[in-house]
């Protein structure tokens, strides 16, 4: 099976005097998939949730709204999975917002169990209390949440805990961008050394192919750096600030993601001195054609290279979602073979597309052995990808009615759709196999990749024509005597010292590159076999820069094990959704008729809130009007009514943030709406609040 071919490229090596005119074209059909690309991963990061964690609160002590006679001794949290918890990770307080715990970490853990605690004083007066919590999860990424209970009866208000979620906000935004760019920049570097060493030897002498490589490694080594700095941050405060608080940088040293992040950074290191020999002595030896020289290095090369880049996987594998849950002696390995099979599959195509537009003649040799390498990748990545979804779905159920397991469906097809458009340049690769083989095909190249001989300088106006016909006639005087004159002519003889002025040559150059450049693309063109062939590689790496941003994401997002265990646990297994409720409304006034519509989000007890009030006219535009209030009773916990502080925020739009319900069940939510001085209604209904 081949999965990847190329196009028909320019066989002549660039002369140092070119300009880059030539590589216009190829440039702006580069920009165009990088357009496309990043249409694609717009539409697709556009639209995604933000990813949920992966430790989980499956229960507590007491239990989310419990209402209790007797204040407790301890405050104790489950856990679906290991966490790392300070003696500041639980956090409860008082209805005033005081905190009231001992400030000590109570490690519960049992077999199996995972659960920490903290101590409560005794003789707590009645009242609602909130529990705060925040923990990394085993797989390196921040939890945090709130609930409350209440002794004796819930209060009339509870503790306002500050909402920003652990892991979001800018830092959670920049971190995200780093973990994208990481991924990526270590594909490309993986997959464009292979590519050279296992397809392409020659690449080790091109500029292009050099590139693609040595910046993959400054954009690793960057992002490493950029995510270990922001560590602390993320997974603490979420405050951009404490990027240089040392103390912090020091405590993320001894966690399994810091330690990850130093190994990347050593294992870099390594990484610049495989490139040196690489791109040096290989490269000199593949342009002296020093056989020999070239087999030993490449097999030192292959051996370092190898271990480097297992190295390097490890790190990702060490501390994210293989290094937790079932089986992480088998899932470790796996996971570091699917990464260097996604890096051999993606990062070769990215660099043989760059040989392709930038480089000279791809041979035929170098494509069958990616297309062979390509093929092995891919054969790995499913074995890899069916254990790793199984081990992180489970069940069908799972599969569909989770995010991890719908993000799972959309990268297998994904990857149906890339084996498909590599299905399409294997058949172009055939018909281009069938046809007529040339002299560039008899020495290892693909046919039809000679470059076209270079034309004479095109004039460009009367200067430009004078300038040739004295060209012409210095050949001429040259090849007759110094003693001659021109035929037809009455001129004096021609001295052949006289050459073109620097600026003259540079535009000479300039000229034949452009036309050189035009007659190739016009010859490329004409054949649609090429045509197609260049069509569907563009495709192909179009799509796998969007497979790897939907495999980026299913990195961040809870695994459908994980989720599915929250649900079965009972305690916390109806999920906040936030809440929507539109109210017709008639204050029996002039204008008094219209429609308000309230979203509460996420309608979560014990955490703060956002409420969203809009008023529309019958026609359904926006309206202003004089006054309007809302608040919230629980008859059932007697609690209320308790006023949501609204805040204009555009016509017709009034925002109330920090709204506090302190029990879960059923709310009334009360609406009044005031048109006049004198027309006023208030309208109620019932809302669900988890």
């Amino acid at each position: 099976m081949t999965l990847t071919v190329p196009r028909a490229a320019d066989g002549a090596r660039r002369r140092p005097g070119r300009s880059a005119v030539p590589h216009r074209g190829r440039t702006a059909a580069a920009l165009r998939l990088l357009v496309l690309a990043a249409a694609l991963l717009g539409a697709l990061l556009g639209g995604a949730a933000p990813a949920s964690a992966h430790a989980a609160l499956t229960g507590s002590s007491p239990a989310q709204g419990a209402v209790l006679q007797k204040a407790p001794a301890q405050v104790s949290l489950s856990f679906s999975e290991g966490v790392s918890m300070g003696d500041d990770s639980i956090r409860v307080l008082d209805p005033k917002g005081k905190r009231i715990d001992r400030g000590k970490l109570l490690d519960l853990c049992s077999g199996s169990t995972v659960k920490y605690g903290t101590g409560l004083p005794p003789g707590l007066p009645d009242g609602t209390y909130t529990v705060a919590w925040q923990a990394v999860s085993a797989d390196s990424h921040p939890v945090s949440g709130a609930f409350t209970f209440s002794v004796g009866a819930p209060s009339k208000s509870a503790a306002v805990v500050p909402q920003q979620e652990a892991g979001g906000g800018l830092v959670g935004a920049l971190y995200g961008i780093a973990r994208y760019v990481a991924y990526a920049a270590f594909a490309l570097l993986v997959g464009g050394a292979c590519f050279v060493l296992a397809c392409r030897p020659s690449a080790a002498r091109h500029r292009p192919v050099q590139r693609l490589v040595v910046w993959s490694w400054a954009t690793l080594t960057a992002a490493t750096i950029v995510l270990l700095l922001l560590r602390s941050p993320y997974t603490g405060s979420g405050d951009l600030a404490d990027v240089f608080d040392l103390a912090g940088l020091k405590a993320v040293l001894g966690t399994k993601s810091g330690a990850a992040l130093v190994s990347r950074v050593l294992l870099l290191a390594a990484a610049a001195l495989f490139m040196a020999v690489l791109f040096g002595a290989y490269a000199r030896a593949e342009e002296e054609g020093d056989a020999k020289r070239r087999k030993d290095l490449a097999f030192g090369l292959g051996v370092g290279g190898t271990v480097v880049a297992a190295g390097l996987a490890a790190t990702w594998a060490m501390a994210e979602h293989a290094s937790t849950g079932l089986q992480t002696a088998v899932a470790m390995p796996v996971d570091v073979v699917h990464l260097l099979a996604v890096a051999a599959w993606l990062g070769g195509l990215t660099a043989l597309l760059v040989s392709l537009y930038r480089g000279p003649a791809v041979e035929r040799a170098a494509v069958h052995r990616f297309s062979r390498l390509a093929f092995a990748s891919v054969l790995a990545l499913v074995a890899t990808g069916v254990y790793q979804s199984w081990r992180q779905v489970g069940s069908l159920p799972a599969l569909t009615g989770t995010s991890y397991g719908q993000l799972l469906l959309l990268k297998v097809g994904l990857v149906v759709v890339l084996v498909g458009v590599a299905w399409v340049s294997r058949r172009w690769t055939e018909r281009l196999a069938e046809a007529p083989q040339g002299a560039a095909d008899a020495a290892g190249s693909i046919p039809g990749q000679q470059t076209a001989p270079e034309p004479e300088p095109v004039a460009a106006g009367a200067d430009t024509k004078a300038a040739d016909t004295k060209d012409t006639e210095a050949k001429t005087a040259d090849t007759r005597g110094p003693d001659s004159t021109a035929p037809g002519t009455g001129t004096q003889p021609v001295d052949a010292s006289v050459a073109p002025s620097p600026e003259r040559a540079a535009q000479l150059a300039r000229q034949r590159a452009a036309v050189a450049d035009a007659r190739r693309k016009r010859v490329r063109d004409a054949d649609p076999v090429r045509y197609g062939l260049r069509r569907s590689v563009l495709a192909e790496a179009g799509v796998a820069v969007v497979l790897l941003a939907v495999t980026t994401v299913l990195t961040t997002t809870e695994p459908a094990r994980t989720e599915q265990a929250v649900r079965d646990s009972g305690q916390f297994a109806e999920a906040a959704r936030p809440v929507s409720v539109t109210i017709p409304f008639d204050t029996l006034g002039p204008k008094g008729k219209g429609t308000a519509r309230l979203d509460v989000d996420p309608a979560r007890s014990g955490q703060a809130n956002v409420l969203h009030l809009r008023i529309s006219d019958p026609d359904g535009a926006a309206r202003d009007v004089p006054e309007v209030r809302v608040s919230f009773t629980s008859k059932a916990k007697d609690l209320g009514p308790l006023p949501a502080v609204l805040k204009k925020t555009g016509t017709g739009h009034w925002t109330a943030r920090g709204v506090q319900l302190p029990a879960a069940g059923t709310w009334q939510l009360s609406l009044v709406v005031r048109t006049s001085d004198i027309d006023q209604v208030t309208e109620t209904r019932n809302v669900k609040i988890s």
